[in-house]
C-alpha cells in the first residue's frame, strides 16, 4: 500500500515504514505530523485517485531526523580578478510514514 502526497509544490510516495524529506518547519523530534493532501492511494488492485485530492485521506508521520544540505554558489570570471563564492545551508525534516488512511478511518492504537 503506498500514496502520493502533495507538500511544499512537491509529490512523495509514501509507503508505511518509508522515510522522506521535506520542507522544514517548526517542530520537535519524534512528534507525529499529518499531510492531508493526499493524491492517490493504491492498495494491492484498488486504487483511489483524487480530483484533485482524495477527500478525507491523510498520512500520517513522525519527525525522525532533521537534515542540512550545504549549498555553494561560485561566479568567476577569467582574466577580470573576479570571484564571488556565496554559500547557505538550508535545513529539512525528515519523517518516517506510520499510517495511510482513507476518509473516515482513525489512527489505530
Amino acid at each position: 500500500m503506498y500514496a502520493i502526497v502533495e507538500d511544499g509544490s512537491r509529490q512523495y510516495r509514501a509507503e508505511v515504514g518509508a522515510t522522506f524529506v521535506i520542507d522544514h518547519r517548526e517542530i520537535d523530534l519524534g512528534q507525529t505530523l499529518e499531510l492531508s493532501k493526499v493524491l492517490l492511494i493504491q492498495s494491492g488492485s484498488d486504487t483511489l485517485i483524487g480530483r484533485p485530492l482524495v477527500e478525507g485521506a491523510r498520512v500520517v508521520t513522525e519527525v525522525v531526523d532533521f537534515p542540512k544540505t550545504k549549498t555553494m554558489t561560485q561566479k568567476f570570471r577569467r582574466r577580470k580578478n573576479y570571484r564571488r563564492l556565496k554559500g547557505h545551508t538550508q535545513p529539512y525534516v525528515r519523517v518516517k510514514v506510520t499510517h495511510i488512511l482513507r476518509a473516515g478511518e482513525s489512527v489505530p492504537a
